[in-house]
């Protein structure tokens, strides 16, 4: 339970970069191909870290079907959506739509997975995660009007977050017959691939050069969604893990993301709106896990006395 709690929480602040990352790649990049030429590198990144390409041609060719889907669910279409959405959409906006992911994700388990319905300590702590997220996002930021809300670019961001809540409920159905590094790998690289080649009729090739500060944002997304991925995508194999509970851990992204944005921007400073969003966030972590924490002991403490 800690470390799967631990491995959350690191997924959930690689992720909390991202958003700065994207900004600055879509200023000299089309937004499929920055996310394809992203995800193809992700996709390399991880096979030294998978040494074993014997294994790896193995597991693929066996899975090749799910592997395909899952490379078009998570990495074509999910971060599509993402990246025509973020290209459209004020980051305000955007981070507090993507924020509002669990819900979803919870709503998708509750109709498709029998053990992980909804119940009114979910509710509760998904609720206040998402009041959260909107106070973080709402106080920091000025809010545009709604003439700079482009509408195409909010419904592609709640496309993104179903997406990723009929991915994670997939994942999680899966029986172990593919690692998830090798998943991760894999799909990354399919997935990536097929994006550079459906934005070449749609986007064309590049015409200008990249700024060093291009290279730098890509580098650091290949390699936060190459570690962030691995860690989730194993977390939702574990036996026990509810892809409900384990998605409201990242209501973290956008607490993380303040706290770097005070740390790394000169201009950038603690509130009193930022910390009261950051509270019902702990508020909602806490309301999740403390039933958990108690049906555990009491399950400890049953086993003890039956021993």
């Amino acid at each position: 339970m800690l470390q799967t709690t631990f491995l959350a929480i690191v997924a959930s602040i690689l992720w909390s970069s991202a958003f700065v990352g994207v900004k600055i790649g879509l200023k000299y990049h089309t937004p499929l191909q920055f996310a394809g030429i992203r995800f193809l590198i992700s996709g390399l990144i991880l096979l030294p870290v998978i040494g074993d390409l014997k294994k790896f041609r193995k597991e693929v060719s066996e899975n090749f079907a799910y592997v395909c889907l899952i490379a078009f669910l998570q990495i074509v279409l999910q971060y599509s959506f993402f990246y025509l959405g973020v290209n459209l959409v004020p980051a305000s906006i955007s981070a507090m739509i993507v924020g509002s992911g669990p819900l979803f994700v919870a709503l998708v388990a509750h109709f498709s997975m029998p053990d992980d319905r909804m119940d009114w300590v979910k509710s509760i702590s998904i609720l206040l995660g998402i009041a959260g997220v909107a106070v973080i996002t709402l106080g920091r930021k000025s809010i545009p009007s709604g003439a700079e809300i482009a509408m195409l670019g909010v419904v592609y961001l709640l496309l993104n977050n179903l997406t990723s809540g009929i991915t994670n409920v997939i994942i999680a159905r899966k029986q172990q017959t593919i690692s998830p590094m090798i998943l991760t790998s894999s799909s990354l690289f399919i997935g990536g691939l097929s994006m550079c080649l459906i934005s070449l009729p749609i986007e064309g090739l590049p015409e200008q050069s990249f700024p060093p500060e291009y290279f730098v944002a890509l580098a650091w997304l290949s390699f936060l969604s190459a570690a962030a991925i691995s860690i989730w995508n194993m977390l939702l194999r574990r036996p026990g893990v509810k892809v409900s509970e384990l998605n409201i851990w990242k209501f973290l992204i956008p607490v993380a993301g303040a706290i770097m944005s005070w740390i790394i921007l000169p201009n950038e400073s603690a509130d009193v709106v930022s910390i009261s969003g950051m509270i019902l966030i702990a508020l909602s972590l806490l309301i999740l896990n403390l039933p958990i924490r108690r049906k555990k002991s009491a399950s400890s403490i049953h086993e003890s006395n039956l021993g």
